[in-house]
């Protein structure tokens, strides 16, 4: 079919078949439509819109513009966890090992971060060694061996994606419903899995900053992750503040490490508890447990035995990593980095932890990326000590920037200090897990 065509179609409104998306797909991957056409029907689509049969002939089309990983001859049900992305959030590298270690296998396909939100990827890559470029096949065997793996997406898998992300980023259409869902859909459901959790964040460091956009992406992937027949639940989280103590690749790391080893400290309860609780969603929903309470119970389980603890280090020394990180996880830390307090100008109740305003300074401090090609360091980030609800006094420590110099840190000081609200009046602490759909 001529892409002309197609574009006018939906240039005027019309909704297209099945045939038609199905050859816009395969002209993207064989390169037969050039990058202007396909940013013209995207257009169209973000203007006149798509209905619900032509979004999942776009995700059915997509998905299929690749391989479906096929791992019926591995054990377990198939079972992964997708977040919407935000700022210290990463719950993937401590639900991974948990599942595995209660008999699940979890496929896991990352991403890189971009803009203030971060990437699982970035963060693996911050432990010496690690490879999150693995095969296909490579990606198989180390699930065997130890129940997840961890990779970036092949080209292989999914391949219409990486292209389309592209031209919507660069013609403002990504923020458009059926296209995130989609693009985030395709390529979950090449994984070849049984059951699928989402982490659908809502607030200020979130994607979605609206609690009503997010249900709707919400419901939205759950009907599609079920209409292709696979189990599908979502979560919606709070993302109004930064979650857990940590914000950057390497710190992330070492908090995550911290609480697999089974410790606990206040200012990353909100990682585990919501770690743990969107691993034992994943229990409940790939018949590993008979309900919530068990779920919970053998999760924690699996922490407080080190079986958690163990399948990290084991996945570690599969994907080339140094699993010593497993015994001191402040061998991801770098001694050189110059720590720059951030001090709480006045007594009062923390109101509010702008997510987004800590996230771009970590960006700024080049520990994110604003273009896919962008370097990234891992190491640098910041600490959150308090978090909204909690009382402190003038001077206290609100959190530390860890950075490469004293002027780097003077470059993103006043950032982070008006990301902290101070109010006089008692604030009721913020909600983690806002509903589950």
């Amino acid at each position: 079919m001529r892409p002309q065509k197609i574009i006018e179609a939906k240039r005027d409104g019309a909704e297209l078949t099945r045939e038609q998306i199905d050859s816009f797909i395969e002209g993207v991957c064989d390169d037969s439509w050039a990058d202007y056409q396909t940013a013209a029907l995207l257009m169209a689509m973000f203007t006149r819109g798509l209905s619900q049969a032509e979004q999942d002939a776009l995700t059915y089309a997509m998905l299929h513009s690749g391989v479906i990983l096929d791992l019926s001859g591995i054990e377990g049900p198939k079972v992964d966890k997708h977040s919407t992305g935000g700022v210290g959030d990463k719950t993937s590298l401590v639900i991974a090992p948990i599942v595995a270690a209660c008999g699940g296998t979890v496929p896991m396909i990352s991403g890189r971060g971009l803009g203030h939100t971060g990437g699982t990827l970035d963060k693996l890559e911050s432990i010496p060694g690690y490879n999150v470029n693995l095969s296909c096949e490579g990606f198989r065997e180390v699930l065997k061996m130890c129940g997840y793996a961890m990779s970036g997406q092949t080209s292989d898998i999914a391949p219409a994606d990486k292209k389309l992300y592209a031209l919507r980023d660069a013609t403002a259409t990504v923020p458009y419903l059926p296209l995130i869902v989609s693009s985030i859909m395709s390529k979950k459901l090449a994984e070849g899995l049984d059951a699928l959790v989402l982490d659908v964040k809502s607030g200020s460091g979130a994607f979605m900053k609206r609690e009503g956009d997010a249900r709707d992406l919400a419901a939205a992937m759950v009907r599609t992750g079920e209409a292709f027949g696979v189990k599908t639940q979502a979560i919606i989280s709070n993302m109004a503040q930064p979650l857990g103590a940590f914000v950057g690749n390497a710190l992330e790391v070492y908090e995550c490490v911290r609480i697999l080893q089974g410790e606990t400290e206040p200012a990353w309860r909100d990682t585990a508890e919501l770690s743990f609780e969107l691993a034992a969603h994943m229990l409940v929903l790939s018949d590993l447990s008979g309900g919530m309470d068990k779920a919970r119970s053998r999760v924690e389980e699996a922490v407080n035995s080190g079986e958690a603890l163990a399948k990290f280090s084991k996945n570690c020394e599969l994907q080339g990593g140094d699993p010593k990180v497993c015994e001191k996880p402040e061998r991801v830390f770098e001694e050189s980095l110059v720590r720059v307090p951030i001090k709480a100008p006045a007594p009062g109740y923390i109101s509010g932890v702008d997510a987004l305003a800590i996230g771009d300074g970590v960006v700024a401090l080049g520990g994110g990326r604003l273009k896919a090609e962008d370097d990234v360091d891992h190491a640098v980030g910041f600490r959150c000590d308090v978090k909204v609800g909690e009382e402190v006094r003038e001077g206290d420590l609100l959190g530390e920037i860890y950075c490469r110099t004293d002027e780097q840190g003077a470059t993103v000081l006043a950032a982070f200090q008006t990301a902290y609200t101070i109010t006089p009046e008692p604030v009721v602490a913020s909600i983690l897990i806002i509903d589950v759909i």
